[in-house]
């Protein structure tokens, strides 16, 4: 799993709880501790993707597009990390057993692991991250 993955977690909780006003990557950067260009290579693709709008020039930024409980981790996931599970086998020795196989062999298992990451994940929404986030603002004050 990569950094985009969070990333755009990230970024959609962020704007959820902004959900009445135009945020900047500037102020998303900051709050996820990473340089502007990589929030905004990670806001592009949610924006391809039709999870957030932008509005260009003064007054503008990303605001958050969709229901905030239609746009699950699994969602999210898809556009940032699928395959990242896919096992990297250096050349192996193809007449050998092991080394012929191998390959293939790992290729399966950590597809079904994908498999499984995602029925779990999809149980999990951009809105029960804001409400986990609420209900730990709660706690703490």
């Amino acid at each position: 799993m990569n950094s985009d993955f969070t990333l755009a977690i990230h970024s959609l909780t962020y704007l959820a709880l902004q959900l009445d006003r135009m945020s900047t990557s500037d102020a998303i950067s900051e709050s996820a501790g990473v340089h502007p260009v990589r929030i905004r290579k990670v806001l592009s693709l949610l924006k391809r993707n039709g999870f957030i709008k932008s509005k260009e020039g003064m007054g503008g930024g990303f605001i958050f597009a969709r229901d905030l409980s239609d746009v699950n981790l699994w969602d999210i996931y898809k556009i940032t990390s699928e395959g990242a599970l896919q096992p990297k086998c250096p050349d192996s020795n193809e007449a050998c057993l092991v080394g012929a196989n191998m390959q293939r062999v790992l290729f399966d298992i950590f597809l079904g692991a994908e498999e499984h990451l995602g029925e779990y994940l999809k149980h999990y929404t951009i809105k029960d991250i804001v409400d986990h986030i609420n209900k730990d603002k709660c706690r703490k004050a």
